[in-house]
């Protein structure tokens, strides 16, 4: 690993010669000159770590210095040395900038911990400039796409909201892309600088929904071998995104709504409330004025939840920006920088089709088709039988018993679809249209399992989890 780099600056050769000893021997790489013009001058040919200033000098001081290199680059230390002491010239000097201000007397071991000090200052900032380059480039890759008019009222109330604190209601459809959405609330806001935390509140069985949101004490269950925070905790600072806020049992709801009032939760098992800070934007693909209407949502908690109301409109509302969609998946999936391209047939195609899964099953459409097209050109016979005759298909379901009940066509249709999937339970519930708890209620009311995998199988809901992310709207 290289040496820090440290510029010594001052017009007396013995001041700068001394700290250049002192300095070497703790293996940094030491520059010295004798005026602020020359400091400035390499600061500008070549990077440095730390500045050591003396701060009386001949043309350009030690403040001038400061400011010119502020100007340079703002995140250098500069430390300001000076044989008269003064209460007001520390202030100032600190106030312009200064990471730290010592006397020329000062102790050896005092010139080495202010250069040590200054140099995790100057880690620390870099790994923050880092971070927030590296959060940027993924937000990016994870564009909004779209220019129709739909998405343009869409991106004029992100554009009105997103500096505000109020609680924002995202509705829509699964797959619209609602978490993209919420995320670009979040970068717009002045809480970019914090974390966006997200949970997907049908992905998580409900007895462990409320330890995950706020957090639970040592020995509150089982399974409860230390303290660990909530996902509230972790949010502090930033956006808590609460994804499918329609499946959260009404226990549960009651502590969100006290969260929310309060502004503290209580983690389970505890007595302590705990403060915090951070913004709630919530989304829902079920109609919650219904689910109010009908018992199972509470209404206090949706009106405190519907501040500001913003629905994602679906792919078939839509359509014009099928294209575009298609183009930035082509370019996302692409292999060894070979670009595909989609021709006229099998685009019309695409745009006729209405899309129940929205945006994330167009995306699971364009790249299966890359992946089967072995040309360059993706035609109407790479597409899925169900968009390519989609249209004269419905209302063709073959039904073999016709005296079935309607409950054992719906248990054997789950289970060919767990079938064709091989038992992705994820994959399973976009298929089939629901959120994944309620495929995995159903597996346990059915009693349905993995073959070979035992009795319980049909508890294990390890592989839905998660809804994933939505890659783009």
């Amino acid at each position: 690993m290289a040496a820090e780099k440290i510029l010594v600056v001052d017009d007396e050769q013995s001041m700068t010669q001394f700290l250049g000893i002192v300095l070497r021997k703790e293996g940094y790489q030491v520059t010295t000159v004798n005026s602020g013009r020359d400091a400035l001058d390499k600061i500008r040919m070549e990077p440095f770590d730390v500045v050591i200033s003396d701060i009386k000098m001949p043309g350009m001081d030690g403040i001038q210095l400061l400011q010119g290199i502020k100007k340079h680059d703002p995140n250098i230390p500069v430390v300001l040395m000076t044989a008269y002491a003064s209460q007001q010239s520390a202030i100032d000097a600190v106030n312009m900038g200064a990471f730290q201000y010592l006397l020329k007397n000062a102790k050896n071991d005092e010139i080495r911990l202010a250069v040590r000090n200054a140099l995790e200052i100057r880690k620390v900032k870099n790994e923050n400039q880092f971070l927030k380059r590296e959060l940027k480039k993924g937000h990016e890759e994870k564009a909004i796409i779209g220019s129709s008019e739909e998405m343009v009222k869409v991106f004029k109330m992100v554009d009105k909201v997103a500096d505000s604190e109020a609680t924002i209601m995202i509705q829509g459809e699964s797959g619209t892309g609602k978490e993209l959405i919420a995320r670009e609330i979040h970068y717009r806001s002045r809480r970019n600088s914090g974390p966006f935390v997200s949970i997907n509140c049908g992905a998580i069985p409900r007895d462990l929904l409320e330890s995950n949101l706020f957090g639970h004490v040592k020995g509150s269950f089982t399974g409860a071998v230390k303290d660990s925070p909530g996902l509230f905790q972790v949010a502090e600072g930033g956006t808590f995104f609460l994804d499918e806020v329609g499946e959260m049992p009404l226990a549960t709801q009651v502590k969100l709504l006290r969260a929310l009032q309060e502004r503290e939760i209580i983690p389970v098992g505890g007595t302590q409330p705990i403060k915090i800070d951070c913004r709630l934007v919530a989304a829902t693909n079920v109609d919650l004025e219904r689910e109010v209407a009908e018992g199972r949502f509470r209404a206090d908690l949706f009106f405190r939840l519907n501040v500001i109301p913003l629905r994602m409109p679906a792919l078939r509302q839509r359509r014009d920006d099928i294209p575009l969609l298609v183009d930035h998946f082509l370019k996302r999936h692409a292999k060894g920088g070979t670009m595909k391209t989609v021709n006229k047939d099998a685009l019309e195609l695409l745009m006729k089709y209405d899309w129940p899964g929205n945006v994330r099953e167009l995306e699971n459409v364009m790249e299966r088709s890359m992946i089967l097209d072995e040309g360059g050109v993706i035609n109407s016979e790479d597409l899925p039988d169900k968009i390519r005759f989609g249209h004269s298909q419905k209302g063709s379901l073959v039904i073999d018993t016709p005296t079935m009940t309607l409950e054992e066509l719906e248990r054997e249709y789950i289970l060919k679809v767990l079938n064709f999937t091989r038992w992705q339970k994820k994959r399973s519930s976009e298929l089939l249209g629901i959120n994944a708890s309620t495929l995995y209620r159903k597996l346990i009311g059915y009693g349905l399992e993995k073959p070979g995998k035992g009795a319980g199988g049909a508890h294990d809901i390890d592989d839905i989890m998660s809804e994933g992310d939505e890659h783009a709207a």
